[in-house]
């Protein structure tokens, strides 16, 4: 049956949502970054949440991911898996094509941030 029954249209905050969910299932991140640096934020041109831009070309995604790492991790295995699993996630659930992801480490967590996250919980 090849009957047209319409669209079907994803909000780009569904995508900022998938990873940012992805992100906080993979081991070594100890939290998204507060902000996302840049002013294409403020243009409109990405659509932004914590710690992510997603951005859509051509029917493509590119995302940029600003976090804070956990101690004591291997930073470019924890990137790689990252990209992987963020890849996989917006193809499985979306079914569209990924451009780039791209993971920008702005910090590793100490022992001052971690008691200082602990206080404020």
């Amino acid at each position: 049956m090849d009957e047209r029954l319409g669209t079907t249209t994803i909000a780009p905050n569904v995508l900022v949502t998938i990873v940012q969910k992805t992100a906080d299932s993979v081991p070594g991140i100890a939290q998204l970054s507060d902000r996302v640096p840049g002013v294409k934020r403020w243009l409109g041109l990405h659509t932004v949440g914590q710690g992510v831009e997603v951005n859509v070309l051509n029917d493509r995604v590119g995302v940029d991911i600003y976090l804070i790492a956990k101690r004591n991790i291997d930073l470019l295995q924890m990137g790689r898996t990252l990209q992987t699993q963020v890849t996989r996630a917006i193809q499985d659930i979306v079914g569209m094509d990924v451009r780039e992801i791209n993971v920008h480490i702005e910090d590793v967590e100490t022992d001052l941030a971690d008691q200082a996250r602990k206080d404020r919980d």
